[in-house]
C-alpha cells in the first residue's frame, strides 16, 4: 500500500511540474509576443485553415517562420505539442521573427477534409500569399518542420512562391515520391515492398468521420472560447501494434483494431507506379525546385537514402543560385531526434559518443541570412554537408555527398554452400570466387525474420529503431550470413552502399532483404542500414515480371547509406534473407495482390555466387 501511495505521489508531483513548465513557457511568450490564436486563413476555394500567430511586440515589419502540421497545437490541449509550439514560438520571437503554425486542411479546427499528402498543393501557396500581405510582415517567409511538418515543403518549393525565401526540412522522407533510383511514394514503399509504418501511424492520427466538427464560418473568437473546453483531439485505444500488424489480410489491419481506415483502404491498393501518387503533395524529381534549403537527416531514420538522393538532385539543378544554397546535416539518431544527442548518445544499444551539434545556432544563422538579409558568417562557417561518422564518433564535413574521396570497393559473397546462420561458412571477400556455389533457405511468411532495430519510425511498440546486436537473430537458418576476416587496419565507409545479388526461387514472387553490419571483436553485430527488393519489380516499377522456377535473376537493391568507421579487428558483415517484418509487409509468395491475401506459400530461395553470378556489395571506402 505504501509503495502504491509513493508512486501515486511521484506521478502527481511530476504532473504538477510539467504543468508548471508548460505555464512558464506560455508566460514567457506572453511577455514578448503579440499572440493571435485561431486565425482562420482563407484558401482559394473558401476553406479556412486554423492558424496561430506569434509576433514580436514591435512596430517594425518582421519575417515569418511558418510551420504547417497535422498535429494538435491547441494551447489548451493535453499533450506535448502545445508546449513545443510555445517553445518554438518563444525562440523565434525573441530573435525578431514571427512564428506561424497552422493545421492542415481537415485537422482539428481547420475546415475541409484531410487526406495524407492529398490536400491541395495550393494550400501552401495560398498561405504564403496571405502571410506576405500582412502589414506586420516584411514579405519573407521560411518554412520549417520535422516529419509531418516537413514533408509538404518540397512540393510547395516546386511552386516557387516569391515570398518563400528558404526552408528547413527535417526527417522529410514522407514527402519524397520518386527521386533517382528510389520510388518510395512517401515512404509507403521500399523496393516495391510496403513499409508498415503508415499502417501504424494512420491508426493513431486519422480522425473518425463521425468526429465533432465546428460549423463552417465560426469566428475566431468563438473558436478561441470553445478551444478551452474542446481540443478536438481524439485518443484511440492503446493496442499492441506488434500483434496488430501480424493480421492478414494486410488490407484489414486497421479495420481489425476498430480504427478508421478510409485513407488506408485506398492507399493499400496502390501499386508503386499508380498515378494517384502524383496527384497529392509528394515531390517527384520531374518537378522544379526554387528554394534555398537546410536539410536534416538521421542515420537511423526510415528514409535516409532517398533523403540524400533528393539533396543531390536539388544540388544538380541548372539554377546555380538554388543548387549552391543547399546544406545538409546527417545525425546518428532516430527520426527527428536531433537535439536529443548527449555526451554519450545511445542509439538503440550502441553508443556513438558525443553527437551534439549547435543546431539552433546554425538554423537561426540560416534564417538571418535569407529572411533578414544579414551578412553573417553562415556560408564561411557551414559546410555543405555535415555528417557524423559512427565508430570514430565524430562530426565530419564535405562539400558534396558522398565525399569526393569515397572509392567504391567490391566485397563478394562466398561460401561452401552453407552460409545459413551465424554458425555457417559464409564469407565476404574482396576477389570474386573461382568456385561456383550457392546458398539455399526456406522463407515461410508465417515465420518471418522479425525486425530488430533498424532504420524505422512510427510503428508504435512493433519495432524499436536504432542499432542492436543482431547475433541472436543470426542463429536462424533463413538468414544467410557473410562475414569478412578481421580488419588488419581500420577503414571508413561513408556514402551510398550498392548491392547486387543473383537469385532463384520456386515461387513466382518473393522478397530479398539485405543488411549491413559492423561486427565488433567481442562478437556484437550492430546493424547500420538495410533494404529490400520485391522480385516482381526487379526490372522496373511500371509492371510486374514474375519469376520462373530454376531461372537465375539479377537483383539490384536500392542503395543503402551510412558513415561508419570499422576499427582494426572489426569485421564487415552482410545478412541476406527474404523478410524484415514488420518494417516491411511479408511477401506471401503467391504472385497475387498480397494486400488482400491470407494464404501464403513457403518459398525455397537460392543465392548464387560465382564468376558467372558475382553477388556483391559495393562499399564507399574513404581513401
Amino acid at each position: 500500500m505504501k509503495t502504491k501511495f509513493f508512486y501515486c505521489l511521484i506521478f502527481i508531483i511530476l504532473s504538477f511540474k510539467i504543468e508548471a513548465q508548460t505555464e512558464d513557457i506560455w508566460q514567457k511568450l506572453d511577455s514578448i509576443a503579440i499572440i493571435d490564436e485561431k486565425v482562420m486563413m482563407p484558401m482559394r476555394d473558401g476553406i479556412r485553415l486554423c492558424t496561430d500567430i506569434f509576433r514580436p511586440k514591435t512596430n517594425y515589419k518582421v519575417p515569418i517562420i511558418f510551420s504547417r502540421t497535422p498535429y494538435n497545437f491547441n494551447r489548451w490541449g493535453d499533450g506535448k505539442e502545445n508546449t513545443r509550439t510555445a517553445q518554438r514560438a518563444y525562440e523565434a520571437v525573441k530573435r525578431g521573427y514571427a512564428y506561424v503554425v497552422q493545421n492542415e486542411r481537415g485537422r482539428y479546427f481547420s475546415e475541409g477534409e484531410w487526406d495524407i499528402l492529398g490536400v491541395p498543393l495550393t494550400d501552401g501557396y495560398d498561405a504564403f500569399s496571405w502571410m506576405e500581405k500582412q502589414e506586420w510582415c516584411n514579405g519573407k517567409i521560411a518554412s520549417y518542420g520535422c516529419s509531418s511538418t516537413a514533408e509538404w515543403q518540397m512540393a510547395v518549393a516546386a511552386l516557387d512562391h516569391p515570398a518563400h525565401a528558404c526552408m528547413v526540412a527535417q526527417g522529410f522522407g514522407a514527402g519524397v515520391g520518386k527521386v533517382g533510383d528510389y520510388m518510395e511514394q512517401g515512404n509507403w514503399y521500399r523496393g516495391g515492398a510496403q513499409q508498415m509504418l503508415f499502417t501504424a501511424w494512420l491508426y493513431g492520427v486519422e480522425h473518425d468521420k463521425f468526429k465533432p466538427r465546428i460549423p463552417s464560418g465560426a469566428s475566431s473568437e468563438d473558436l478561441k472560447r470553445i478551444s478551452r473546453f474542446y481540443d478536438l483531439a481524439p485518443e484511440n485505444p492503446a493496442i499492441d501494434m506488434k500483434e496488430a500488424l501480424s493480421h492478414l489480410p494486410v488490407s484489414d489491419i486497421i479495420k481489425n483494431i476498430n480504427g478508421k481506415d478510409e485513407i488506408y483502404s485506398k492507399m493499400i491498393k496502390r501499386k508503386p507506379n499508380d498515378q494517384e501518387w502524383y496527384k497529392g503533395g509528394l515531390y517527384h524529381d520531374n518537378m522544379g525546385f526554387g528554394v534555398p534549403s537546410f536539410w536534416f537527416c538521421s542515420w537511423y531514420d526510415v528514409s535516409i537514402s532517398p533523403n540524400l538522393a533528393l539533396f543531390n538532385h536539388v544540388r544538380s539543378l541548372e539554377n546555380k543560385q538554388i543548387a549552391d544554397n543547399q546544406f545538409l546535416v546527417i545525425a546518428p539518431t532516430l527520426h527527428c531526434r536531433y537535439t536529443r544527442a548527449t555526451k554519450n548518445t545511445i542509439v538503440g544499444e550502441r553508443s556513438v559518443g558525443d553527437a551534439r551539434l549547435n543546431y539552433t545556432e546554425q538554423i537561426f544563422n540560416w534564417y538571418d541570412k535569407w529572411l533578414k538579409e544579414e551578412s553573417n558568417d553562415f556560408e564561411s562557417t557551414t559546410p555543405h554537408v555535415q555528417y557524423f561518422t559512427m565508430g570514430s564518433n565524430k562530426w565530419q564535413s564535405s562539400d558534396e555527398w558522398p565525399p569526393e574521396n569515397a572509392v567504391m570497393t567490391n566485397y563478394y559473397l562466398d561460401s561452401d554452400g552453407k552460409a545459413n546462420s551465424l554458425f555457417g561458412d559464409g564469407r565476404l571477400i574482396t576477389e570474386v570466387t573461382s568456385k561456383s556455389n550457392k546458398d539455399e533457405y526456406d522463407y515461410n511468411p508465417l515465420n518471418p525474420v522479425m525486425s530488430y532495430g533498424g532504420n524505422v519510425c512510427c510503428t508504435g511498440n512493433a519495432i524499436e529503431g536504432g542499432s542492436y546486436d543482431q547475433q541472436q537473430m543470426e542463429t536462424r537458418q533463413d538468414i544467410l550470413v557473410y562475414t569478412s576476416e578481421p580488419l588488419k587496419a581500420g577503414l571508413e565507409v561513408t556514402g551510398f552502399i550498392e548491392s547486387t545479388i543473383y537469385v532463384s526461387s520456386d515461387a513466382k514472387d518473393t522478397d530479398f532483404t539485405i543488411k549491413l553490419i559492423d561486427v565488433h571483436p567481442d562478437g556484437k553485430a550492430y546493424n547500420l542500414d538495410e533494404t529490400i527488393q520485391r522480385a516482381r519489380y526487379r526490372e522496373s516499377y511500371d509492371k510486374a515480371v514474375f519469376m520462373e522456377r530454376a531461372q537465375v535473376y539479377k537483383i539490384n537493391f536500392t542503395p543503402m547509406a551510412t558513415s561508419n568507421y570499422f576499427a582494426e579487428g572489426h569485421r564487415i558483415r552482410v545478412e541476406i534473407s527474404s523478410s524484415n517484418f514488420p518494417r516491411f509487409t511479408r511477401n506471401l509468395n503467391t504472385g497475387g495482390d498480397n494486400y488482400n491475401e491470407t494464404e501464403p506459400i513457403v518459398a525455397h530461395n537460392t543465392i548464387h555466387h560465382s564468376q558467372q553470378y558475382p553477388s556483391v556489395i559495393r562499399l564507399p571506402i574513404i581513401k
